[in-house]
């Protein structure tokens, strides 16, 4: 029972607890980010909602074709997607990504392909011409936008430091809830 004008202490202790819950949700595993651009298109759209996955990275390491957000530099954070990890060769020859010397498809960007053709979606180039190395080293990822002729990625950045990945992109929730990934897109 309530003692007249007492309920609102508890009203404000519940209050401050949601909060305190949703500071600490939002600090450490989850957060929402405004995709700014058109370098992940089709994928990710200018101006997608996205949740991004803060603690994606922490038990696990990144995977090939995960779309990750990472420091690009202490004002800006980028969005692409993860093509070479550490250990890997790879290059690109007649708009095909061939990795550690083998061909790997990337259904992810059919729908350009479809609308570029004949025309290349990925213009040829190795690791080494893009980033002086001829293995990614330990510790980097090789990261591309799907958007290749629109995109300011590891072709014109360098590789990105597994450091600098703050999450993965999970799913968008605006314009409307879709999953981020169909099955079959990984390796």
């Amino acid at each position: 029972m309530y003692i007249k004008g007492e309920w609102w202490r508890e009203a404000a202790v519940l209050f401050s607890f949601a909060v305190m819950i949703a500071g600490i949700t939002r600090l450490l595993f989850i957060a929402p980010i405004i995709v700014e651009g058109d370098s992940m298109n089709p994928t990710l759209m200018d101006q997608d909602r996205v949740i991004m996955n803060k603690s994606s990275y922490w038990l696990s390491e990144p995977e090939r074709f995960d779309v990750i957000v990472f420091h690009a530099s202490k004002e800006r954070d980028y969005i692409k997607r993860i093509i070479g990890l550490p250990g890997d060769t790879l290059y690109y020859r007649d708009d095909t990504l061939y990795v550690n010397n083998k061909a790997v498809p990337e259904p992810f960007l059919e729908p350009l392909k479809n609308e570029y053709d004949p025309e290349l979606i990925t213009q040829d180039f190795t690791l080494e011409q893009t980033t002086g190395s001829v293995v990614i080293p330990q510790g980097y990822v090789f990261v591309l936008g799907d958007n290749r002729r629109h995109s300011l990625d590891s072709r014109i950045i360098g590789l990105v430091r597994k450091d600098d990945i703050v999450g993965e992109a999970a799913f968008t929730y605006w314009p409307l809830l879709q999953p981020r990934h169909s099955e079959g897109e990984r390796e």
